[in-house]
């Protein structure tokens, strides 16, 4: 068996894997479906329609969450992994699709600790099961100034955050990610102090938008992608949604960053995307979704929209705060 298999298991018949391009036109007839196109009549298609795959073969069995769907056209498969941040394997856009097969992700454990009653060592393969998996349509927006639409695969990450039960003194959770050199070259160069720190406030992991994600269109995710498991915060700059994470603690201080540490004039903890406080090097107003036009260089520019799109579900949260100090 070839690496890909030792690490997820047997494949799977051909015939049982869904096409890829059967599943871009199910996209379509789902985003429809959410609009009120189709109405309550689809429902019987969805179930039926389901993906039925286990992890086995890079499948992932999930079911569309239809409170999650956006009109936005879809970013290509082929531009989702083959142009993204992720500097344990390089600092190229390219280089993480080209480096990142010397990651292993079998076997794979995440530590849950800190402030909780209830601290456990969970192996990968069993956060899978914390709930049905769920497929849900994100934006992505890097500080950089390009965004995608991914469909992401994932539960929700207050699951995990309710059965680990953390104490009164819970404030904030803090995300570790594997820091190691012999999988990971990127870490010889120092551009961060390793391992990737990130870290969210306790309320803004409970959303119910925050995603505990192991896979994108339909398939378990690909290392450069962040496997095998990340989290996805929607209404922040892609660069809080921390990959290949193997460590997750609750504390009651705000955990000290990655970026922050480095730059904290240009990286602020909450770094809710927002078109009215630009980086210093750059504006936020505007950005270059990725694909647009047919153009993965250089598509055209649209307006950055509040909180990503995202502020009637996340607005709240900020409440009486100064964006521009707490950035």
């Amino acid at each position: 068996m070839n690496r890909q298999r030792d690490e997820l298991g047997p494949a799977i018949p051909a015939s049982e894997i869904t096409p890829r391009a059967v599943f871009e036109q199910r996209r379509t007839i789902i985003r429809a479906a959410a609009a009120g196109v189709f109405g309550a009549a689809l429902a019987p298609w969805f179930a039926r329609q389901a993906f039925a795959q286990t992890a086995a073969g890079g499948k992932l069995a999930s079911r569309p969450n239809l409170q999650f769907v956006l009109p936005d056209k879809l970013t290509s498969y082929k531009d989702v992994t083959g142009y993204n941040n992720f500097y344990e394997f390089g600092t190229g856009k390219t280089d993480p699709a080209r480096n990142a097969h010397t990651l292993l992700t079998r076997p794979w454990t995440v530590s849950v600790d800190g402030l909780v009653k209830r601290p456990k060592v969970y192996d990968v393969d069993e956060l899978l099961k914390l709930a049905p998996l769920e497929e849900r349509i994100y934006r992505l927006r890097c500080v950089e100034g390009w965004s995608m639409v991914i469909p992401w695969i994932g539960v929700p990450l207050a699951e995990l955050i309710r059965r680990a039960e953390p104490t009164g003194n819970a404030k904030y959770v803090e995300f570790t990610t594997l820091a190691d050199p012999k999988q990971m070259p990127g870490l010889s160069v120092k551009v961060l102090d390793w391992p990737y720190v990130e870290g969210l406030r306790l309320d803004e992991a409970m959303h119910p938008l925050t995603l505990l994600t192991f896979g994108l269109y339909g398939e378990v995710l690909p290392k450069q992608n962040g496997a095998p498991l990340r989290i996805v915060v929607p209404w922040k700059y892609g660069f809080k949604s921390a990959k290949s994470i193997v460590r997750i603690r609750f504390t009651e201080r705000e955990p000290e960053t990655s970026w922050h540490r480095a730059a904290p004039d240009e990286y602020g903890f909450y770094s809710n995307v927002n078109p009215a406080v630009d980086h210093p090097r750059w504006s936020q107003a505007t950005e270059r979704r990725i694909g647009d036009g047919g153009n993965a260089l250089f598509p055209p520019r649209r307006k950055t929209l509040p909180f990503n799109g995202y502020a009637e579900q996340v607005a709240p949260l900020y409440a009486g705060m100064d964006l521009r100090k707490f950035f």
